[in-house]
């Protein structure tokens, strides 16, 4: 068995495929559970975010798992689509590979904190669903550790920006300075959440917030000083806004090229941007073309990201180094989940040779003396000892190879440890 992850990410897939595949908390148990269907997967583990999904499973054929995983999301994308954009990692590389998302080096802004928070909230979702075995379980958890150790011993996180301050920088860069204009904000979860803290950070005095439950919008208005705004008349908010913001869960646009082409005459000269950071997009792709309005998306954050990417990177080489080593610690201890349970096995099935041997030997001896059954008892536990102690060393040592389960296989095969437990008077060997 080895760890196996099948993804793609914005490094390798445009914004309309990654829409297209981005999991909900539904469709990623949907996905899981049906891959734990068949033989060829032990345990999965889904993360879907606004720039990557990825499935990672714990199964002895890679290539395997990478057809399983893409025909079942060939619903969403045509197989050809799906084969030139995503990656599949194996081993010590898909470890790696998690290791290096959960510690934003592989995030479109390095360092971006989000993902932390992202991954943990995927791995209480895949334990809630019983998804997760004891591989993948421990490696997750490693990763999180390993995530937050990078942030707390590199300066890898100083001024890196999550996709919601890189939308507030792209305004500014715009803008020149901030603190005369409006800003509308849609969406109140996390990411809107985000927003509104960046763009109070920046000098913005007035932020109008909507959501389709204006309770919601309320409760994120009053923490950053906003005003709440009713979803209803969004046409009024944005002629009253210079820059929108869009952040829903809506599976369809929110802000369409009609609403803007209505409200765009009553403002005058004045210039509207759009900063859509939501996945599936919020606003129609066509309001770009509309004079006077300006569009960006997620993947054209890509350009406020190079601005601070080599001090980013200077930092991140030092994380690297932290990655590599718990990486391959991770991998020492994954390779030790298969080796510990056959040594357990093994001492468990030379104890009832011993303890059947024993007893046979002592029936024999009819009435010995305490003394000689104590001697006797010692004597066969000594001899049992030393028996085991050169393959359990050896198989220990082996653990950290790649090849460690060939090794595992064969000593259980060899002493039958996954065959029923058998009559200890069967186990005895021939007078």
């Amino acid at each position: 068995m080895q760890v196996v992850c099948v993804g793609l990410s914005h490094k390798t897939a445009p914004l309309d495929l990654r829409e297209r595949l981005a999991l909900d908390e539904s469709d990623a148990r949907r996905l899981a559970i049906s891959l734990l269907e068949h033989d060829a997967v032990a345990e999965v583990f889904t993360l879907s975010t606004c720039n990557r999904t990825e499935l990672y499973a714990c199964a002895d054929d890679p290539d395997a798992v990478r057809a399983l995983a893409l025909g079942e999301l060939s619903g969403r994308a045509t197989r050809e689509a799906l084969e030139q954009c995503a990656y599949t990692r194996a081993g010590r590389e898909a470890i790696l590979h998690l290791f290096r998302v959960a510690s934003g080096l592989d995030s479109m802004v390095i360092g971006e904190a989000q993902i932390l928070a992202q991954l943990k909230s995927a791995y209480r979702l895949a334990a809630q669903n019983a998804t997760l075995g004891v591989v993948l379980d421990r490696l997750v958890r490693h990763a999180l550790e390993t995530g937050k150790r990078v942030r707390t011993q590199t300066g890898v996180g100083r001024g890196a920006v999550s996709v919601s301050s890189a939308a507030v920088a792209l305004a500014e860069r715009v803008f020149g300075t901030l603190d005369a204009c409006v800003a509308l904000v849609l969406g109140a979860g996390e990411t809107s959440e985000l927003t509104a803290t960046h763009l109070k950070s920046h000098g913005v005095k007035k932020i109008l917030i909507s959501n389709r439950t204006f309770e919601s919008s309320e409760h994120l208005a009053k923490r950053f000083g906003g005003q709440a705004v009713p979803w209803g008349a969004l046409e009024d908010h944005l002629r009253a806004a210079d820059i929108v913001i869009t952040s829903t869960a809506a599976p369809h646009y929110v802000v369409t090229r009609g609403e803007v082409e209505r409200i765009m005459p009553s403002r005058g000269r004045r210039p509207l941007f759009f900063i859509d950071i939501a996945l599936p997009r919020d606003c129609d792709p066509a309001i770009g073309s509309i004079d006077g309005v300006h569009l960006y998306d997620i993947d054209d954050l890509h350009c406020v990201v190079e601005r601070n990417r080599e001090e980013r990177e200077r930092e991140a080489q030092a994380a690297e180094c932290i990655i590599g080593k718990e990486a391959e610690r991770a991998e020492a201890q994954i390779a030790g989940l298969e080796v510990v349970p056959t040594i357990v096995a093994l001492r468990a099935e030379v104890e009832r040779i011993r303890a059947a041997e024993l007893a046979r030997t002592l029936r024999r001896m009819g009435d010995a003396d305490e003394r000689a059954l104590q001697e006797a008892e010692a004597l066969s536990r000594r001899l049992a000892n030393k028996i085991l102690h050169l393959p359990a060393m050896r198989l220990t040592e082996l653990a950290a190879r790649d090849d460690a389960y060939v090794y595992v296989h064969a000593v259980r095969q060899v002493f039958a440890l996954d065959e029923p437990v058998r009559d200890p008077e069967d186990l005895t060997v021939p007078d």
